[in-house]
């Protein structure tokens, strides 16, 4: 006889979401009526619903669409660079000992330098046009995926290493049954950290140097007062955030079981 698990409720199945969203609505609701009953000055504070009749009328007959274009465009060569850059040159420091023992210095330096103070030299190297913020968003970008996939490389099981070795596997062989395939699940974690800072780079690099994009908007919106067009801003970049970070975490778990059980 075979027993079957009882099946969960839809509220069980579906808990977080819930929770989550109910938080959130009664957040806007008690927002909303604050606003619409003048308690809150929109000279600090705009409402839910003027931020979505600014959001309206920007997307409609404002430049939204096209800062839109021009922010994803950054973030998306910049993250790419990133992402490369960062998992070829974490392979090979991690692989190679000698590699980080010349790099390691300059790679550290680079890392504990804050990426805002670069940002003057980044604007003198590359002028005010799209090249600074990719370049801003691929060096904010890049340090973790570096140091996660060194991580991943050296975390390589030595029993499996010392196996394959005894198997008389060549350098090749283990490097690219071992290594980069033990290496995946650590090279995620760091592509989903740099989400965050590439938009983040995003942001800095066309509040310091641009005439456009979302980090521009937020930029007037704060410089003009006008709190309902920098709320559009933030809340298209959270909203951002959340998508690719969630999509992130997937990738990590779908290969989190490369991972070997302890």
């Amino acid at each position: 006889m075979t027993t079957t698990r009882p099946r969960k409720s839809f509220y069980k199945r579906h808990e977080s979401i819930i929770l989550g969203g109910s938080a959130v609505l009664m957040t806007l609701a008690i927002w909303q009526a604050l606003w619409s009953a003048g308690k809150i000055s929109p000279l600090f504070l705009s409402g839910p619903s003027a931020i979505a009749l600014r959001f309206q009328e920007d997307l409609l007959h404002g430049n939204l669409l096209s800062d839109l274009a021009y922010s994803g465009k950054n973030f998306v060569i910049g993250f790419v660079l990133a992402v490369v850059g960062g998992v070829v040159m974490g392979v090979i420091v991690g692989w190679y000992k000698h590699v980080e023992m010349v790099t390691g210095p300059f790679l550290n330096a680079l890392y504990a330098t804050p990426r805002v103070a670069m940002i003057p030299l980044i604007i003198i190297w590359f002028g005010i046009g799209m090249w600074s913020k990719v370049f801003i968003v691929f060096i904010t970008a890049f340090f973790p995926v570096l140091i996660n996939t060194i991580g991943g490389i050296r975390a390589i099981d030595h029993d499996l290493l010392r196996a394959a070795r005894s198997f008389c596997a060549s350098d090749r062989q283990i490097f690219m049954t071992l290594a980069i395939p033990g290496a995946v699940p650590f090279i995620l974690t760091g592509v989903r950290q740099a989400v965050a800072l590439g938009l983040i780079g995003v942001v800095v690099g066309e509040m310091f140097g641009g005439s456009q994009g979302i980090g521009f908007m937020v930029a007037y919106g704060g410089q003009t007062f006008a709190t309902d067009t920098l709320f559009v801003g933030v809340l298209i970049l959270a909203f951002a955030g959340i998508g690719l970070t969630s999509l992130a975490e997937q990738l990590e778990k779908r290969f989190s079981r490369w991972r070997p059980e302890r």
